[in-house]
């Protein structure tokens, strides 16, 4: 564990996987609370991409940056790009980069249904406007 591991609140970072979600232009990004609902984390992060070079950008985001500005890494992932949904376990956090065919088919968002969302600091990206890039 990294010294500076300490200084992140498992909201905060949930929201750094957010934003960094956010900067490689992921969709529909979502953070559920899901503290008293399960015992295996808090917060679950929930993001789309639109295919397997951008599932991978997503993620490689993600990792590295939270390696390199906080010395974390995943204390597992599970899942590959090939299969369209890969989930990075940061223990107080849970990351799912999904396809948005795979997020509509698993449902995520319903089947925590009773879990909080989360506010995000700033508008991220939403089908609607990524069409603009």
């Amino acid at each position: 564990m990294s010294k500076n591991r300490s200084t992140l609140t498992p909201r905060q970072l949930a929201l750094r996987c957010a934003k960094y979600a956010d900067d490689k232009k992921a969709e529909n990004i979502l953070i559920l609370d899901v503290r008293g609902l399960t015992s295996f984390t808090q917060y679950f992060v929930i993001a789309s991409g639109t295919s397997e070079p951008h599932l991978r950008a997503i993620c490689d985001e993600i990792t590295e940056r939270l390696n390199h500005e906080f010395g974390i890494k995943p204390i597992g992932v599970d899942g590959t790009i090939n299969s369209a949904w890969v989930v990075l376990d940061y223990d107080e956090v849970v990351v799912h980069l999904m396809r948005p065919d795979v997020r509509e088919r698993y449902d995520l968002e319903g089947l925590w249904g009773d879990a909080k969302r989360v506010k995000l600091r700033r508008q991220t990206r939403s089908k609607s406007n990524t069409k603009q890039n």
